[in-house]
């Protein structure tokens, strides 16, 4: 009669008879590499060092002086390279994927902004401390792993490894990206520049039109009435016809100025909002336009005005260079975004950078947390989608309040 073993005696007779698994090497490949990055961490962390104490305190030592600043965020520019570089030394030998950070936002951002901007760069400073204290940790790691190449070479990878684990923990504290807010603080003050840089360029808009177009009409007009004035008792034809005229000026400085104000912001748009505005940009349009505004409520009053100035600019260039036979319009809302999307059947190729004011509406957009994206092949059609977050309306003042 056989016995039958109990189900765990089994198993333990069974892993007895195993060959137990092979003895991991130790040193393997990835060893080799720990054992490589720590030699070149003294060389590495030296030019580190050398490069933050002379550019950096350079400008330090300067910034009493007109060049001290440029000089100081040039070498913060610099940082930022050498801590790409040492990301990438770190990816490749010790097989630690650290994501690059955003660059510094360089859209609409002049000098000042850019010095600004480089100068507060939390990623540049955190690769300048990590540069500063690596020397004497690059010393350490290399005497000691290289007097365990010669003297303790049995227990080598598992001192490797140790000082390979902080130099991880070191590149993923300083070199890692700016957490989400940094981030977004650097792009909310280039879209402040965005916008001053906008409203700048507006009131020098309106100033040239009034300048050169209402105010001359007015000049011109009260000099006809002054010598009208003048022949109304010698010569009263002439003196009729020149009131005439006047009156004629009277219209077109009444229709400039309309326009003008129609271009800072349209009365049609604060009393009935997007729909009849964009309806009436649109009859205004070289080409038959089809507007559909698909909306339960109104955005607040910027989000409104950003999105009618963005479908009125875009209608200007598709009457003045996409030759298209037709056009529409269509504004919608998704959720907490409002979207735009303007097409047109003409001759395609429209670029940010075509001249044609499109990248200023990017920015422009931009600046409000927006998107704008073109579609446009050689041959059309035309396809530009705007997307603008939505917000609430304010009540407005005086307005009674629901329920009173």
């Amino acid at each position: 009669m056989t016995e039958r073993l109990p189900s765990s005696s089994r198993a333990r007779e069974t892993a007895a008879d195993d060959p137990l698994p092979p003895v991991r090497f130790a040193y393997d490949p990835h060893t080799w590499r720990e054992i490589v990055h720590l030699l070149a961490n003294f060389p590495v962390a030296l030019a580190g060092f050398v490069y933050v104490m002379t550019v950096l305190f350079t400008g330090f030592w300067l910034t009493v002086t007109v060049i001290g600043f440029p000089l100081l965020a040039a070498g913060l520019t610099g940082s930022r390279l050498l801590g790409r570089m040492e990301r990438a030394r770190a990816r490749a030998l010790l097989g630690v994927h650290v994501d690059e950070p955003s660059p510094l936002p360089r859209r609409g951002t002049g000098f000042l902004t850019w010095l600004w901007m480089t100068l507060k760069d939390p990623v540049a400073w955190r690769a300048v401390l990590y540069d500063f204290v690596r020397l004497p940790w690059g010393i350490l790691t290399f005497v000691v792993t290289l007097t365990s190449l010669f003297l303790l070479w049995p227990v080598l990878p598992f001192i490797a490894r140790g000082l390979a684990n902080a130099d991880r923990a070191m590149v993923r504290g300083l070199l890692s990206p700016s957490d989400e807010l940094e981030r977004r603080i650097a792009e909310l003050e280039s879209d402040r520049g965005v916008v001053v840089d906008t409203a700048a360029a507006d009131l020098r808009r309106i100033e040239r039109d009034l300048h050169d177009g209402a105010q001359a009409r007015l000049v011109n007009l009260a000099m006809g009435l002054g010598l009208a004035k003048e022949k109304l008792l010698e010569d009263p034809d002439s003196a009729a016809t020149m009131v005439a005229e006047a009156h004629g000026e009277v219209k077109l400085a009444l229709q400039e100025l309309r326009d003008l104000a129609r271009g800072i912001h349209p009365a049609v748009l604060t009393d009935r909002g997007l729909d009849a505005a964009l309806s009436a940009v649109a009859s205004r349009c070289t080409v038959p336009v089809k507007v559909t505004v698909d909306l339960t409520a109104r955005p607040a009053a910027a989000i409104e005005g950003i999105a009618y100035f963005t479908v009125s600019e875009l209608l200007q260039n598709i009457s003045k260079h996409s030759g298209a036979r037709t056009a529409s319009v269509e504004v919608w809302r998704t959720r907490d975004r409002l979207l735009i999307q303007v097409r047109d059947d003409g001759r395609g190729g429209a670029r940010l950078d075509g001249g044609t004011g499109m990248q200023g509406l990017a920015d422009r957009l931009g600046a409000v947390d927006g998107l704008f994206v073109i579609d446009s092949p050689q041959g059309g059609p035309t396809t530009v989608t705007a997307e603008l977050p939505w917000r609430e309306r304010a009540p407005e003042k005086g307005a009674p309040e629901k329920g009173l």
